[in-house]
């Protein structure tokens, strides 16, 4: 299954409470970003670049537990930056399953190997590694030899020690779709529990031209989709559906709001007008109509899985889209 049976319980109870309760924008996910600091440059990554001025700030345990209980999600995505590189990732980590969140701890790969040894395996606990392709590719986008080879070498322990592993690859403008399927089945035969795919968001701050058209996204989607022979997706086949063009939706920003050492990131993982002390102010003095296709020139391009993913849930759907979502649920392919 994508979700096991306890978290999809707690996926559908989350969404019949707030919905119970009138309220229309309420998170599937906390992206947590305890730290800026990374150990990578990566060619798309806008982050660092972002927030250079402030790389030492840091969220210790007690602000990430409380940041997770002000949003209330079910999922706590532990992304940055690099977290392996925080002080207290452990703490950090555990604190956060220890009070029943279910936990996707990111990671490039090159720290995990060693940060395995430190923690134990949890049924809550999924470890996602980021990959944009084979060895060669790969390496050139994060500017730094070996890192595919470490990246490989972290999964293959992971799984040896029965972790739940996924992996994140992220498409540019000159990947390789058949690259792109070689790196899956590559994957699949080390025993990864399913891949997320999402086109890179064309950061201000990055000057190089690395980034995706709408129309590009959706051919090369329709290429990748089209041929995958079995690999076991973490996408919805609706976000699919939508990167190949064949469906819109609306995004959903609220539904994976960001928290980082500088506060409530707004208005979503990707675009930064402003930060907010609280979830609450962070929800509620957003100007939410601003923003969307159309209506800001830097979202006319995105369709990142962190604005659309909830989307393909929360959204409007015939009888056949909730089967679908059911058959992926339970076998990963749409």
């Amino acid at each position: 299954m994508i979700y096991s049976a306890s978290l999809s319980y707690r996926l559908v109870k989350h969404i019949r409470s707030n919905t119970a309760k009138g309220i229309n924008k309420f998170p599937f996910v906390l992206m947590l970003e305890p730290l800026f600091k990374c150990n990578l440059k990566c060619k798309g990554c806008g982050k660092i670049k972002e927030y250079k001025d402030i790389l030492d700030r840091t969220l210790n345990v007690s602000e990430c537990l409380d940041a997770a209980r002000q949003a209330n999600a079910p999922i706590v995505s532990v992304t940055g930056g690099e977290p392996l590189l925080h002080p207290e990732i452990k703490e950090i980590v555990t604190s956060l399953l220890d009070n029943k969140y279910f936990v996707y701890l990111c990671s490039n790969g090159l720290l995990l190997e060693d940060f395995l040894d430190e923690i134990e395996p949890n049924p809550a606990l999924s470890l996602v590694v980021h990959l944009d392709g084979m060895e060669k590719t790969h390496d050139l986008m994060v500017k730094k030899d070996g890192v595919f080879k470490k990246a490989v070498a972290a999964i293959k322990k992971a799984k040896k020690l029965n972790y739940q592993v996924r992996t994140n690859t992220t498409i540019y403008r000159d990947t390789d779709p058949g690259e792109i399927l070689e790196l899956f089945r590559v994957l699949k035969s080390i025993g990864t529990d399913g891949v997320m795919v999402s086109p890179a968001f064309s950061y201000v701050d990055v000057s190089e031209e690395v980034f995706l058209k709408r129309e590009q996204t959706n051919e090369i989607f329709k290429k990748i989709y089209s041929n995958l022979n079995g690999i076991t997706l973490y996408n919805t086949p609706i976000y699919w559906e939508f990167l190949a063009g064949k469906r819109d939706l609306e995004c959903t920003p609220w539904a994976n709001p960001t928290v980082n050492p500088k506060g409530w990131k707004s208005p979503c993982y990707l675009i930064t007008d402003a930060h907010y002390p609280t979830y609450r102010e962070y929800i509620k003095n957003t100007d939410w109509a601003k923003y969307g296709r159309g209506k800001d020139p830097r979202c006319d391009n995105c369709m990142v899985h962190s604005g659309y993913e909830a989307s393909s849930i929360l959204g409007k759907k015939k009888f056949s889209d909730l089967l679908k979502l059911a058959k992926w649920n339970l076998t990963g392919r749409g």
